[in-house]
Parts: C-alpha cells; structure tokens; sequence
C-alpha cells in the first residue's frame, strides 16, 4: 500500500473516530429546543413538558426557546439553518405539512431540510358553537349548515393557517357547505365571540376549549375524529355521527437540521422514546386531552412518513379554498 494511501486511510480513520467520539459524549451541553409559537400557549406546553421527561435520560438541561412570528415558519426556518450538532431542536405541530402550501414562498422544505426524531402527542379538536344555536350534536349543524343561505354561517377561527382554520377548511369541504370564515388574531377572541353568541362555530383543540366546555360557556358538537376524549367523555365524535373520515388532531414533532449526526438522532430517539412513557409526562397530556404517541409514531420513519402524508392531505383543501398566509 502506498503512502499516499496509508495517509488518506488514517485521516479517514482519526475523523470517524473524532465523529464516534463527539456523539458518544453527546449531549455535553444544554439542548436548545425551539418552539415556533408564543410561551403559554398548548404547543409551547408540550414542550416544556417534554424537556422536563428527556431531561432524566439525557441527564443534560433542555431550554425552550420561543421564536413566534409568519404562523410559526420563521422559528422552524431558524432550526433549518441551525449547526447540525444536536444542540438546536425544533418542536412544533400540523404546521409543518400545510407551511408549504399556505406559503408560497417557504424559506425551508420540511421533506428536505431536516432529520427526524418521533411524534410526541396528538391533541384532538372539538366543534363548539354559540350558546343559542338551535343544533345539539354533529349531524343537526350539518343538516342546520346545509339549510342556511350560502356563506351565511359564520365559522371562526384563530388565524390564516391556525389549527382552527385548517379544521373549519375540512368542515366545509367534508360536508359541502361554503361558510363565512372569520379569522381573528389567536384563539381567545375567536372563542369569546362563540361564547357571545356574536359568531355561530368554530372548531379548536382540546386545550383552548375543554374549560369552557366543562363550564357550559358553548355548546360541544363533537370531536374531530374518532375517539372521544376522556376529559369530556359525553361529547361524542365526528365518527358516532357517521363521519368516520373527518378526522383531524394537532400532531406534534421533533426536529434536527439536516445531517445531523446519526449517533445523536438515536440518543434523542431513545430518549424521547422514554419520554412518551414517563408517567408524569403521560398524566400531563391526558389531562390537557392529548393522546401520547407510541409505537412507530415515535420514530423517525413514522414521522416522516406522517408529515409526508399530511402534506398530500392538506394541499389540495387549502389550493381549493384559495387561502394563503402570505
């Protein structure tokens, strides 16, 4: 063997090694998770949650780092062009897969530009409607929609790409009925507007509405999806009224910046593995009726192919409504 060659081998032996030798010291320093939307609102607290679960794995501190702003793509493009060392995270929701068709021009490719790690929780959504609206479950609003005059009824909701929007996007095209949407900005004047019976419905996650279900402030129609939840057990779902494909939650993921060391993926894989089962985690998301993910959810491949399918699902509703955010 040549010189030469004996030279290359070894550079090439002394980097793999360096590479084995900084992922398996990994993490020597705190994690920065970065949360694209405001501090206190549902997704922010998941994350903090989760930080406090990894945290006992990876026996390192985890900081939230909150990055709002353009519906939560400007945080998610900041973990685009992050250090691919495993110190910069990004934890986000559904948004992923509907940015690249609400904004047509998207600063990052959510299929290209990062590494995957594993859903963390589903949070279910819930149609509430004004206090005097004369429906009591899912299948009365549909036939009351259907018998209104066209873009009459009034459909709220927290934003131009928000959660509320995407549901109410899905209502309108599942039951085929053009209603009036009313963006506001963020939830809680979008919900007080239900409870003054100033708009007729909107449709919203758990988090944001289980209180003034409990507290009869709206009327609870139903849960979009399947299963009912357990914080408000008598409020049937989307499916008990015959709807088995209407089916939307705020799923939640963690991401790395593209190429980050495989190593480290499978220490943050592991970790956020144990995390979903934590007990004090688990018992947190069910009281904000969440459902913890579990299984293949919690891997890289089945939040890829999660986020791929969601994109396919979503991009033709938002193309056909002609809504943009930017």
């Amino acid at each position: 063997m040549s010189q030469r060659r004996i030279t290359k081998f070894g550079i090439a032996t002394l980097l793999s090694l360096g590479a084995l030798s900084a992922s398996a010291a990994y993490p020597e320093k705190p994690i920065v998770i970065t949360v694209p939307f405001a501090a206190g609102g549902p997704t922010d607290t998941v994350a903090r949650q989760l930080a406090q679960a990894m945290q006992k794995s990876l026996k390192q501190t985890i900081i939230i780092e909150n990055v709002g702003g353009a519906g939560g793509t400007l945080g998610v493009a900041k973990i685009a062009r992050a250090p691919a060392d495993g110190y910069s995270l990004a934890l986000t929701h559904i948004g992923m897969s509907t940015a690249p068709s609400l904004y047509r021009t998207l600063p990052f490719k959510p299929l290209e530009d990062f590494e995957y790690v594993g859903r963390i929780v589903d949070v279910p959504m819930v149609f509430i409607t004004r206090p005097g609206l004369p429906v009591k479950d899912f299948k009365e609003l549909v036939s009351w929609a259907k018998a209104q005059p066209k873009e009459s009824v009034t459909l709220g909701n927290a934003g131009i790409g928000s959660a509320s929007h995407l549901c109410g996007l899905l209502l309108q095209s599942t039951i085929e009925v053009d209603m009036n949407t009313v963006p506001y900005k963020g939830t809680g004047p979008a919900i007080a507007d239900v409870m003054g019976d100033r708009i007729d419905l909107m449709c919203d996650q758990s988090t944001n509405t289980t209180s003034h279900i409990q507290a009869a402030k709206v009327k609870a129609i139903a849960v979009a999806g399947n299963k009912r939840i357990s914080s408000i057990p008598n409020v049937p779902s989307a499916a008990d009224a015959g709807y088995r494909n209407f089916d939307i939650s705020v799923w939640h993921g963690l991401y790395a910046p593209k190429n980050t060391p495989k190593a480290v993926l499978d220490v943050l894989g592991n970790s956020l593995r144990e995390a979903v089962k934590d007990p004090d985690f688990v018992r947190r998301m069910q009281e904000l009726g969440a459902n913890v993910s579990a299984g293949d959810e919690v891997t890289a491949d089945g939040l890829r192919k999660h986020l791929a399918a969601e994109i396919n699902k979503w991009a033709p509703l938002i193309k056909k409504a002609g809504q943009y955010a930017d």
